[in-house]
């Protein structure tokens, strides 16, 4: 057998780029992170939950964005590219969390009991998520994106990794789409 050296070793190190990225310190210090969190975790919470249908799944992706966020350091511009790059991560965890045969959305829940008294409204609710559920999942991505989100048609390119070109042709599909699901539930 043979004998390593310490110089050997130290040169193993440096070559496998998986114990480098380990080693690699975050780019962010916590009160930065901490605001940064606080601003943008529950609008990707949500729209994680609705792309999955499982609050469960999205609290795990959640966790997984933000980790993959601070390991890859990029090169961010401004908060707004730095909050479409979490939510560029956040869709490719759920696309690959729908790949996944061991993850398994569950049914969409709505909640009932909300601040509304109104059971027509409660009742558009339960229209509304049951047709978002049946869209297509680059459907939904768009359609949160726009209308829950408020991103431009830009951010949602840069989001979802499509061209902004198509963007606002996928939004009046997607739209007409949800409207003609929203009318098959009034019949």
């Amino acid at each position: 057998m043979r004998e390593i050296t310490v110089n050997e070793i130290a040169r193993l190190d440096a070559v496998d780029p998986v114990d480098a990225a380990a080693d690699r310190p975050f780019h962010m210090d916590e009160e930065t992170f901490r605001l940064l969190y606080d601003r943008t975790a529950r609008p990707l919470w949500s729209y994680l939950s609705r792309l999955t249908g499982d609050p469960r799944i999205a609290d795990d992706l959640l966790q997984e964005t933000f980790y993959r966020f601070l390991r890859a350091n990029p090169a961010i511009e401004d908060d707004s590219h730095r909050k479409n790059y979490l939510f560029r991560i956040a869709t490719n965890l759920a696309h690959d969390a729908r790949r996944n045969p061991r993850l398994e959305a569950a049914d969409v829940h709505v909640d009932r009991a909300g601040n509304d008294a109104s059971e027509r409204a409660a009742a558009r609710r339960v229209d509304v998520s049951r047709a978002m559920a049946r869209l297509r999942p680059r459907d939904l991505a768009v359609v949160w994106l726009a209308y829950v989100n408020g991103s431009t048609a830009a951010e949602i390119a840069e989001t979802s990794g499509l061209k902004t070109a198509s963007i606002k042709m996928l939004l009046f599909r997607a739209r007409r789409r949800l409207a003609s699901l929203l009318g098959e539930g009034r019949r």
